[in-house]
């Protein structure tokens, strides 16, 4: 499962800056695949196939967190890691390497928004999360999907419901109401830039061929002790944040929220101990009758 951050913008940037803002696109997607781990299994273990998939294809995969679920949910498989980052696909293959899952994953680097997609064989199963909202042409993905497919195959749509929230209600204490007031200018971005997020997949699956054979919706709500990794989360994600909603936010709330960034404030986000991660996911499972 991918992509827990919004999407910055990325014209006019400089091959340095694209780098870093990789590695760190890159270290928030660890931190959702190390705090939601037991939501991601949850998911594989739902899909409704008729029997193992051998052959599995991940598309938009990320660092890899749909990837290792679905390695370790069927152990006979072996996955096609495709994204258009070869950051995020070295990061995957050096995890691969490091738990022995090597000869089991194929990556492949390629823009999913091409005309023609790379050969990815005929898979079992297709895992897309997080991934087919930022499609440019989402139907031309879905009708290539489709044709992948052998009857009979599955696949797997997950979506965000929307970004996790993370601090309680009424904090901060200077600034209460905080986060809520940056999710709203992040979700004006996002209306205007990536305007599939948050859609309704059913509708565009069926029309693209597929029948729908489930939905579900995983809700998330997860202590921050359960996890020291949260506070590290909650301070990634809050960081993407703030570089797609500082502009809009009144000046007391920027520095509120420059306040939980900095880790060495009192203020740190890293030092509360009053955290949890709030999102919901839904799951579409189509099939290629």
């Amino acid at each position: 499962m991918t992509h827990a951050h919004p999407h910055a913008p990325h014209h006019g940037a400089q091959h340095g800056h694209h780098q870093q803002d990789d590695a760190g696109q890159a270290e928030i997607l660890d931190l959702d695949a190390e705090v939601l781990a037991e939501h991601i299994a949850a998911i594989t273990a739902w899909l409704p196939l008729k029997t193992s998939p051998r052959q599995i294809v991940d598309l938009g995969c990320g660092t890899g967190a749909g990837t290792f679920a679905l390695l370790n949910r069927f152990p006979e498989a072996h996955v096609i890691a495709v994204d258009a980052s070869l950051g995020h696909l070295q990061r995957l293959r050096e995890k691969a390497c490091a738990q022995d899952l090597d000869d089991r994953v194929r990556i492949v680097q390629a823009d999913l928004d091409a005309a023609d997609w790379p050969d990815l064989g005929t898979p079992d199963l297709v895992w897309a999360s997080a991934s087919m909202h930022h499609m440019a042409d989402p139907d031309h993905a879905l009708r290539n999907v489709h044709d992948m497919l052998p009857s009979g195959g599955l696949f797997a749509v997950v979506e965000l419901a929307g970004l996790p929230r993370f601090l309680p209600e009424g904090a901060p204490e200077d600034r209460p109401g905080l986060e809520d007031r940056c999710h709203a200018a992040t979700d004006h971005f996002h209306a205007e830039h990536v305007p599939h997020r948050g859609a309704d997949w059913g509708p565009m699956l069926t029309a693209a061929g597929f029948t729908l054979d489930g939905e579900r919706t995983i809700t998330v709500n997860i202590d921050g002790a359960h996890s020291e990794a949260i506070g590290r989360y909650a301070l990634g994600a809050l960081r993407r944040i703030r570089g797609v909603a500082a502009e809009s936010l009144p000046a007391e709330d920027l520095a509120a929220l420059d306040r939980l960034l900095d880790t060495d404030s009192p203020h740190s986000i890293l030092r509360r101990d009053d955290l949890s991660v709030r999102t919901e996911r839904t799951v579409w499972a189509a099939r290629r009758t």
